[in-house]
């Protein structure tokens, strides 16, 4: 089973520029989820929503071209993408010819694809969408919906995430809302880098203790873990502390080296959040 510590995190790394499939490192979900009591069913569904914004190829006459390219990657899948190994594989593509964008797409979708789902049973596809040249004026920048958290002031002292701070009045007839806070912030599992983030929260059932659901936010400031895990463990402890009928959880992290990610976890089946990067991303 591969682990993080055998990735490339923190190691110096050879920039390959001739198309290499085998620069993927995939780790395995079951181990962040079995730690906060995650089974093999899962309590949600969604998608970890990747944006590479430093995607180039060559046409054919050696040309450049260049592109964004949106990942859609299933909860379901059995394993991540080690971050600085998806960097490492689409840098990869560089010096590469490619008769179109349409083989560049089918690439990508094809190793992805194997990347996430090696090793199970039953596999399908990964989302992938490039966008080109013309049409990168309707990339849009947009913020998180709801009310803001933020506003709050609140006194914080815990930096290591403290599920019993959430808490919810279970008294009054139930409520939907969306919160946002920008204050997010959890470091890489590796390397203990800072990861910076937005987070939305829209839930309906028992009104939440707003301040303390804020103090919980800020309280993965010195946690190490993956974005995507930062995100299960806090749809985790919100559905099992504060008892919502619905939840959802969206966070939007700013992007290194060239990519962002922004896992989305939700009780029940629901369209994908629209790819509109925050103005930190």
């Amino acid at each position: 089973m591969s682990t993080p510590e055998q990735s490339q995190l923190g190691k110096p790394s050879a920039y390959a520029d001739q198309y290499d499939a085998s620069l993927l490192f995939p780790l395995p979900r079951a181990t962040k989820r079995t730690e906060i009591g995650i089974g093999s069913q899962l309590p949600f569904f969604g998608a970890d929503l990747w944006t590479g914004y430093e995607l180039s190829w060559l046409n054919l006459r050696g040309k450049p071209q260049v592109a964004l390219v949106h990942f859609t990657i299933p909860c379901e899948t059995p394993h991540i993408i080690e971050s600085k190994s998806f960097k490492l594989y689409l840098n990869s593509f560089n010096n590469s010819r490619f008769a179109s964008a349409d083989e560049v797409l089918a690439r990508l979708r094809a190793d992805v694809s194997e990347a996430v789902w090696r090793g199970a049973a039953h596999s399908a596809t990964v989302g992938v969408r490039l966008v080109l040249p013309e049409a990168f004026a309707t990339q849009k920048v947009q913020e998180l919906q709801g009310l803001e958290l933020d506003r709050l002031d609140v006194e914080c002292t815990d930096y290591q995430p403290r599920p019993e701070l959430l808490r919810a009045d279970t008294e009054t007839p139930p409520i939907s809302e969306t919160l946002v806070s920008h204050l997010l912030k959890s470091n890489c599992l590796v390397t203990g880098q800072p990861d910076w983030g937005s987070v939305q929260i829209a839930y309906t059932g028992p009104a939440i203790d707003q301040e303390r659901l804020l103090q919980y936010i800020v309280s993965f400031r010195n946690h190490n873990e993956f974005h995507e895990q930062c995100v299960e463990r806090m749809f985790t402890d919100i559905w099992r502390q504060c008892q919502p009928v619905k939840l959802s959880v969206y966070a939007r992290y700013t992007r290194r080296g060239g990519l962002d990610i922004n896992p989305f976890r939700t009780s029940h089946p629901s369209a994908m959040p629209a790819a509109l990067r925050t103005a930190r991303q």
